[in-house]
């Protein structure tokens, strides 16, 4: 399994996934160049999978959508929803990041380094 998605994240990812036009929609998380460290996280909501470009599978009862390329990238990653008295967001633990920003939003991989931003 390319990606974990603890019970606390899945609730949360379900209730936004209700509120979603589609019956076919699915999580689609991989990463886009950019952020400090040059590599960002992407997640959101899609209905579409591309057979040849897709990878999909489920996760904690969560249809998940991740574009090959990315696969090596977030193998064996785990997303959980955490809450507190500010609020709550969800955090991602990549075990392949070796680098993280101070936020924790930017990373970069042994054999990736991505992008960085400049303006960062």
């Amino acid at each position: 399994m390319i990606l974990n998605i603890t019970e606390a994240a899945s609730h949360r990812i379900k209730e936004m996934m209700k509120e979603e036009d589609s019956e076919q929609v699915r999580l689609r998380f991989g990463v886009k160049g950019g952020g400090c460290s040059g590599l960002s996280y992407s997640m959101g909501f899609e209905d579409q999978i591309n057979e040849e470009l897709d990878i999909t599978e489920e996760a904690h009862g969560i249809p998940v959508v991740i574009n090959r390329q990315d696969a090596a990238i977030i193998e064996g990653t785990t997303i959980d929803f955490k809450q507190n008295m500010m609020g709550g967001g969800f955090t991602i633990d990549n075990p392949n990041a070796i680098v993280s920003c101070g936020c924790g939003s930017s990373f970069k991989t042994a054999t990736n380094a991505g992008t960085p931003d400049p303006n960062c």
